[in-house]
């Protein structure tokens, strides 16, 4: 294989690792506390940055030594994967069950049309037309530290280390970089379809985007506990060698 052909097939496994069913449901429930699709893609990117960072340090830390990544600590990272997936979901239920969560659209004279929600958690009453506030320009932390933790876990870094064990060692580092960029445009891509729904239920009132965002928490809880169920035993390999 030549240079280019192993960079473009690494940008194309990382679009399509991006659609891996945990990396949905968490950008899916990060993307709940988003007011617009602009702030969702920032969401999704900064989940693909962190993802990156970690997958590349980890990788290129293997490739360079030439030390095996153990499959019991692999599988133990995708336990707390799953652990962080189900405190995501369980985070978006009680916003919406317990700080009884109110949204509407409205517009900004220069920042166009979005939501907005508060909460009712106290019974106080809002003002719906007072709405000129600011809104963030930075990368999400919350997102970029998911990423970092699902960058530490699961299937893409074994994928990458099979493929390194046939190249060289420039060529393996190349490669997982551009799987990581190739994740990083594919979560923004998959991030930006992601808000269309959340702001279609927005735009239909409180219940709709309630229901929706139920939704989003229960599925992502249920992958995370499939997640944990699925890597236990590694947990549990893991706990008798200690």
């Amino acid at each position: 294989m030549t240079l280019l052909s192993i960079l473009a097939v690494g940008f194309l496994l990382g679009l399509r690792h991006a659609l891996d069913a945990d990396h949905i449901a968490a950008v899916a429930a990060l993307a709940t506390r988003s007011r617009s699709i602009r702030e969702t893609v920032k969401t999704g990117i900064a989940w693909g940055i962190g993802h990156t960072v970690t997958l590349f340090t980890v990788c290129a830390a293997i490739i360079l030594s030439g030390v095996a990544f153990p499959e019991r600590i692999a599988g133990a990272l995708e336990f707390l994967v799953g652990l962080i997936l189900v405190g995501l979901g369980v985070d978006v239920i009680q916003r919406i069950v317990r700080e009884r969560i109110h949204v509407h659209a409205h517009e900004h004279r220069n920042n166009g049309s979005h939501i907005h929600f508060h909460s009712h958690k106290e019974g106080a009453e809002h003002n719906t037309t007072a709405h000129e506030h600011e809104h963030r320009s930075n990368l999400p932390s919350r997102a970029l530290t998911v990423g970092l933790m699902h960058g530490l876990a699961g299937s893409a870094a074994l994928l990458l280390l099979a493929v390194s064990q046939q190249v060289s060692t420039i060529e393996a580092l190349s490669y997982v970089l551009v799987f990581g960029v190739g994740s990083v445009f594919g979560m923004g891509i998959l991030s930006a379809a992601i808000a269309w729904p959340i702001m279609a239920s927005a735009r239909k009132g409180n219940q709709s985007f309630k229901r929706f965002n139920l939704a989003i928490g229960t599925g992502t809880a249920a992958i995370g506990a499939f997640v944990m169920i699925h890597s236990y035993p590694s947990i549990a390999a893991l706990l008798t060698t200690l």
